[in-house]
């Protein structure tokens, strides 16, 4: 079986600055834009702020909200995105409109039936601040919060602050380019590939100057310090539920495939994104039982045996060094499986971005002919990839 587990990626960093011991930084030299407060201070004072903000946005331990009350900003709104303001709903969950009950804050929720803020929702708000931790793919819904908060922002007029992060997955670009004509949704909304390289700064830029949105925001994004996507990065808060150690980030570009697949990739186990199994594969050295918890209420194949493959022995430094999106446990399984019902398809070609990719699978194509039939669309993201970046590239 080990053969089977080649799989895929990691990387990146970045930061910022404010006075650390000089031990803290000799161990981790790599600082969010966020700790950059004498960047983006001065701009906030006498104004109503309004924050994008979830869990992974910390200066060290603490939270940005509470930082920047600390510091006098006036903050008079929280957006809470995906997950929540504090990150405990699972995925898909609702999130409700509130009062966060630590700082007192309105929260307006962004996720679910709405997912941009309204002009009356932005009404007596000076200025946006967006830090959130991605994890460098294109389903991880954070980036299409993003495209949605600087479209809002072009057109109430209001300037708009990233707090750029590292990205974990920032080394290498792999995996189809979307055909946003036929598959744009939340979990896809512009024209990059599965892994496309850029951190959440650079991407804003690129979703400017590429005109995604329909006129540009008066966009100011707060550079990392220490960063550069030839880097490892790991991610000091788990940037959701399901996602809760490094190995499941550096798995995820891959493995979130099964979403599309009736097999399981682990939610409603300590082990997500870490797995994949489903009652009907052959082999039954390894097993799991999905089970109702705090970060998967329901979970696909819940309190079913489902027999299949651990991936939790890879190193994530192999993962990094391996620099592309790996498909052999997702070949292998639906070589096992009864093909007729592996797929949702909708669902999968969602994930996907097109039709391609299932259709090469079911075809019975290679893992190299299936890679090599993104390449030509993959040199033309880069070329304008390259226009935004503010890191030395790969």
């Amino acid at each position: 079986m080990g053969q089977l587990i080649s799989l895929f990626f990691i990387i990146c960093q970045g930061c910022a600055q404010v006075n650390l011991p000089a031990s803290t930084q000799d161990v981790d030299p790599i600082r969010p834009g966020a700790w950059a407060t004498e960047k983006y201070l001065p701009g906030l004072k006498d104004k109503r702020v309004a924050l994008v903000v979830n869990q992974t946005s910390t200066i060290g331990s603490t939270h940005l909200a509470d930082s920047l009350l600390r510091r006098g900003v006036n903050i008079v709104t929280i957006f809470a995105p995906e997950h929540g303001f504090r990150g405990t709903a699972e995925a898909g969950a609702h999130i409700d409109n509130g009062t966060d009950p630590v700082t007192g804050i309105k929260i307006i929720s962004i996720y679910g039936s709405k997912k941009k803020p309204s002009p009356e929702d932005l009404q007596g708000i000076d200025v946006l601040m967006f830090d959130i931790q991605d994890v460098g793919v294109r389903f991880f819904t954070y980036i299409s919060t993003l495209h949605y908060l600087m479209e809002a922002a072009a057109e109430s007029g209001i300037p708009l602050i990233v707090l750029d992060r590292p990205n974990p997955n920032g080394h290498y670009i792999d995996g189809p380019v979307l055909d946003t004509t036929n598959f744009r949704s939340f979990v896809g909304m512009d024209a990059i590939p599965v892994v496309y390289g850029m951190t959440m700064g650079e991407l804003a830029g690129m979703i400017n100057g590429e005109q995604w949105i329909s006129k540009p925001c008066q966009l100011t994004v707060i550079r990392c310090q220490g960063y550069d996507h030839t880097l490892p990065y790991t991610l000091p808060v788990k940037p959701s539920p399901n996602l809760p150690n490094q190995l499941s980030v550096l798995l995820y570009p891959g493995i979130c495939f099964f979403e599309g697949t009736v097999a399981s990739l682990g939610r409603g186990t300590e082990m997500p994104f870490q797995v994949a199994g489903h009652p009907d594969y052959p082999d039954h050295q390894f097993s799991f039982t999905p089970v109702s918890m705090e970060s998967a209420v329901n979970p696909p194949l819940k309190g079913k045996l489902c027999y299949g493959v651990d991936l939790r022995h890879l190193s994530t430094d192999s993962l990094f060094h391996n620099r592309k999106l790996d498909l052999s446990v997702l070949l292998h399984f639906y070589s096992r499986m009864d093909t007729a019902t592996f797929f949702n398809a909708k669902w999968f070609d969602t994930l996907a971005g097109t039709t391609a990719f299932r259709k090469a699978i079911e075809a019975g194509w290679s893992e190299t002919q299936i890679r090599q039939s993104w390449q030509a669309d993959l040199l033309k993201f880069n070329e304008k990839r390259k226009k935004y970046l503010l890191y030395k590239d790969f």
